[in-house]
């Protein structure tokens, strides 16, 4: 079997992550079985419709890197691909069911139903959907009151023979019985403005396009037994049908935007990276090898399976796409790195001297290559893009000046801090003797060796050094920074920091 899958989008709202994962698991089976995975806009909602979302989905599949090999952008052997492109086709398939008898017009009004509804509930009935008002309509009347110029829908009969039950197979979940009773009575196939509703366009589109496989979520799984029987009623065989295990949050309810994120967009927004993004999604519900957790997109391609799938719900934990998120930055290149992080980081390039602009003016050169050398000290410790700037925002202006407290380590006094930097002061001429930075490896001999020789503390020496250069206790690796700096600059920090604490020691009668 050539294997055909699809990924059918309402342009109705932005991607989300359910929607991906589906799109996703698609692309990954199409791709194991050397298959052909197609894009289809479904827009028969054209109230809802909006090219905006619809330029969402291509943005979003852009940068995940999903590619389709048929499309609306691309064309393809059984286009068009857009659902509102092939009313002529719908509407003869419509006719074709009128014929049979296998669907029916009805010309009932908008009041109407909407009477039957209130009544209903009124009266707190258990009956729902439609009553069938029109399914005994002749055939010569019904296209008489057509021909009149009447409005209405065409509805699919839905047999209502004593027993009757829908039988299919689902490839995850086995063999499905459904009773027709259960079934929404006579759905609405063809509107009254000649555009079709998403169950008549589904069926027709997927056997047209021939899809082999339909991989979609289970909350679709209700609409099933309908489609079955309206591929019966056209004389169609069904494709393999395979419904995806929900996505939930942590508290076992539907994954919403109360747990999260849930927008591809809003994590973009956040700072993750599309790779991470696919390796996390591509868990969802599926297995691959024991032990593993990173894998290459080509590696998702050859693995992928539906005897991976799980039936279970899958838990989306967005601490582990934390992890996750966290060592695809790992493995970027520090160019990488600073090209993907830079959106957050114009504030850092905004200033130079007295100037204030209204909007911050983009780096240097200059800037750009101190930038792209600190993300070695950044790369271990962040988690998302939008972290990094603010963990390098020392070396590209004054941090504020620290209380002077802050450079007293434990169980000392501010006199110590003062000898202290005093020393760190002299350990900066000597990293960089000869007007040339030594390495970080030698540096860090160079200041255990000091330590030893003053008969202090390594920690003690070097944390009211680290507060002078970089403005925290906590910072990225300290001989870096120092380097990246340069002499002066270090030697300038130094020296702000000694007068503040020479100052209150000398207030204070030290």
């Amino acid at each position: 079997m050539n294997i055909r899958v699809r990924y059918a989008p309402s342009p109705t709202g932005f991607q989300h992550i359910g929607g991906i994962r589906t799109a996703l698991f698609n692309y990954l089976f199409a791709r194991s079985g050397g298959g052909k995975f197609i894009l289809r806009l479904e827009d028969t909602d054209r109230a809802r419709c909006d090219p905006v979302y619809e330029q969402n989905l291509y943005g979003t599949f852009v940068w995940l890197g999903i590619h389709w090999d048929e499309g609306p952008d691309l064309g393809g052997p059984v286009g068009p691909y857009v659902q509102s492109q092939r009313t002529d086709l719908y509407q003869r398939y419509v006719q074709e069911l009128l014929e049979k008898g296998r669907a029916y017009r009805c010309f009932c009004s908008t009041e109407r139903l909407e009477k039957i509804r209130t009544e209903r509930e009124a009266a707190r009935s258990p009956e729902t959907g439609y009553d069938r008002h029109c399914r005994n309509i002749g055939g010569e009347e019904s296209s008489r009151r057509a021909a009149a110029g009447e409005t209405f829908t065409v509805r699919l009969r839905i047999p209502l023979d004593r027993g009757n039950v829908t039988r299919f197979t689902d490839k995850l979940l086995g063999d499905i019985e459904w009773k027709n009773s259960d079934i929404n009575p006579d759905p609405v196939l063809l509107k009254s403005d000649g555009f079709p509703t998403y169950h008549l366009a589904n069926v027709v589109d997927d056997h047209l396009m021939e899809i082999t496989h339909i991989l979609r979520a289970q909350e679709w799984l209700s609409s099933v037994p309908l489609h079955v029987i309206l591929y019966d009623a056209l004389g169609w065989e069904p494709p393999v049908f395979c419904h995806l295990p929900m996505v939930m949050g942590q508290d076992g309810k539907k994954l919403s935007k109360r747990h999260g994120a849930t927008s591809i967009d809003e994590f973009r927004r956040q700072g993750y990276l599309p790779e991470a993004l696919l390796n996390y999604t591509a868990f969802l519900g599926c297995s691959y090898e024991e032990g593993r957790d990173l894998y290459t997109a080509e590696e998702m391609e050859k693995l992928f399976s539906l005897d991976k799938l799980n039936k279970a719900p899958a838990i989306f934990d967005y601490k582990k796409l934390e992890w996750y998120n966290g060592q695809y930055i790992r493995m970027k290149t520090s160019e990488d790195l600073a090209a993907l992080s830079m959106p957050w980081a114009q504030d850092l390039f905004g200033k130079s001297g007295e100037e204030t602009t209204a909007e911050p003016a983009g780096p240097t050169e200059e800037q750009k290559t101190l930038y792209t050398e600190a993300m070695d000290l950044v790369r271990e410790r962040a988690n998302f893009l939008p972290e990094i700037p603010g963990k390098v925002g020392y070396l590209f202006s004054e941090p504020v000046p620290p209380a002077p407290e802050e450079f007293i380590p434990k169980k000392s006094d501010l006199a110590s801090a003062v000898s202290l930097l005093r020393m760190g002061k002299e350990l900066i001429s000597a990293f960089f003797s000869g007007g040339k930075s030594v390495s970080d490896e030698e540096a860090e001999r160079i200041v255990k060796e000091k330590a030893e020789k003053e008969n202090v503390k390594l920690g003690d020496l070097l944390m009211p050094l680290r507060v002078a250069i970089t403005g925290s206790r906590v910072s990225p690796p300290l001989f870096a920074s120092i380097r990246l700096l340069g002499a002066e600059r270090c030697r300038q920090r130094i020296d702000a920091a000694l007068t503040a604490c020479s100052t209150l020691l000398s207030i204070l009668g030290g």
